[in-house]
């Protein structure tokens, strides 16, 4: 045999060694990676052991298994940013569930880096932008046939009257509401002084009331002081409950006055009569007045007016017939 035949057959020898190299690299790879179906179990395992709701579990399992078909995926280390906007873009929904879906699969990409199954957060920087769901104000309307019908003879329907109205004049939040004790309320210059611990952004700030609401409030705070005598309750809250004790929650869907506003907009099918909803009609009564956007933003302890003028929720007409003046 010729050097050159030797040769050629070392090649050919070294090619197919090559080959089984390969193989069996491509097949041990297989044996050290994780299989979705593996991951996903132990993740949905993790959610249960911390308390997660079986409910939550069965979205992100639909979502996510749904991502793994559509990119044909069998192993976590085969998941990339490609395979996330490829998903994306095979859906045929609204940017609004896309933006749903798009948080899911990132929820569930975050347990398996915890997992130390993903190195880096390839995901963060993806996002979909939607344009935000202005919720309207309640009517003006609709808060006087509220309080024309709730009952009033009663502690807890004079209560709930006391708080639309305080609301509806101030535009006070829910939480603020809840937190309001005696101290706050000034009879004397008829207006509410309320300090830090009370509002969102814990600044000092008054507002001023009517001497409408100021007779109600203290008519409220007497019929107060008779309840804590009977319960033997100790407390200085403006606004309690029957038995006497405070109603503030630091969830607003949990303050005893949200629950009854639920209760009365089902009752007297009302539309749109919820705490913030009332803020709102109070952030627009004094716009119609002639307030300024710095003031109501003032008013309402906003963090910037640039907040104030998407609470607002100004149409372009407003907006040319206000600019217009100003010509």
């Amino acid at each position: 045999m010729s050097n050159r035949k030797r040769k050629h057959g070392i090649f050919a020898v070294s090619n197919e060694a090559v080959e089984m190299i390969q193989a069996e690299e491509v097949q041990q790879q297989k044996v050290t990676s994780k299989p979705i179906a593996e991951a996903l179990e132990t993740i949905f395992n993790q959610m249960r052991v911390a308390g997660n709701r079986p409910r939550t579990i069965e979205s992100y399992s639909y979502i996510f298994n749904q991502f793994v078909e559509m990119n044909n995926i069998e192993y976590v280390e085969e998941i990339n940013i490609d395979s996330i906007y490829n998903y994306l873009g095979s859906l045929d929904v609204s940017q609004r569930t896309k933006l749903i879906r798009l948080k899911s699969t990132k929820a569930v990409l975050s347990k398996f880096h915890n997992n130390g199954w993903i190195k880096e957060r390839f995901w963060s920087n993806i996002q979909i932008k939607i344009d935000k769901e202005v919720k309207k104000g309640a009517k003006d309307s609709d808060i006087d046939r509220l309080l024309q019908l709730i009952d009033k003879t009663t502690f807890i329907g004079f209560r709930d009257a006391c708080a639309v109205t305080l609301m509806y004049k101030t535009g006070i939040r829910i939480r603020t509401l809840g937190e309001l004790r005696e101290r706050h309320i000034d009879f004397e210059n008829l207006c509410l002084s309320l300090d830090g611990s009370t509002l969102k952004n814990h600044k000092f700030l008054k507002l001023p009331i009517t001497q409408e609401l100021a007779d109600m409030l203290q008519m409220l705070l007497k019929l107060n002081k008779g309840i804590r005598e009977y319960y033997g309750t100790d407390n200085s809250h403006v606004f309690i409950t029957q038995n006497g004790l405070p109603m503030n929650s630091s969830k607003s869907s949990n303050n005893a006055i949200s629950k009854q506003l639920c209760k009365y907009s089902k009752r007297f099918r009302l539309k749109n009569i919820n705490a913030h909803a009332i803020r709102r009609a109070y952030a627009k009564n004094l716009y119609d007045n002639g307030a300024s956007v710095a003031l109501i933003s003032k008013a309402l302890g906003h963090s910037s007016l640039d907040v104030t003028t998407y609470y607002l929720d100004l149409d372009v007409e407003e907006v040319a017939k206000d600019l217009r003046e100003y010509l």
